[in-house]
């Protein structure tokens, strides 16, 4: 978890309302992931906005770029656009908990929430089954 450090949103300091934080996501960040990816060349550019209020975290994070898929039926690569956006409430408890998909819980003593994972699923979830070039 070391290596996705910068992907960390610092909330600690923050005063409640609104805050946003852009981060550029690259072939080298999916590698980090260590799982076979159906692209390459991934240039994505990650908007996180964060609205902190008094009890928890309310995250938007929208994706946009590109990646290069392969066709299914000519085998030829070709430049795919990835647009998609993710809502997750984050809350404050005794322990991590990602079981339900919409609200996270975080230990109480945590200063800083990470997207990395977040930014990973918004992309993946972006890759057509079919890949058709167009």
């Amino acid at each position: 978890m070391d290596k996705l450090r910068n992907y960390d949103v610092a909330f600690s300091g923050l005063k409640n309302g609104k805050h946003e934080f852009k981060f550029e996501v690259e072939q080298s960040f999916f590698d980090l992931f260590e799982t076979e990816q159906e692209f390459t060349n991934a240039q994505i550019v990650a908007d996180v906005f964060l609205e902190k209020h008094t009890t928890f975290l309310d995250f938007m994070v929208n994706i946009s770029g590109t990646v290069d898929l392969v066709c299914d039926i000519s085998n030829e690569e070709f430049a795919h656009s990835i647009n998609n956006n993710i809502k997750i409430l984050v809350k404050c408890g005794e322990e991590y908990d990602d079981s339900n998909e919409e609200v996270i819980t975080i230990p109480s003593g945590d200063s800083a929430f990470n997207v990395a994972q977040i930014i990973y699923e918004a992309v993946v979830l972006s890759i057509p089954m079919k890949k058709i070039s167009p």
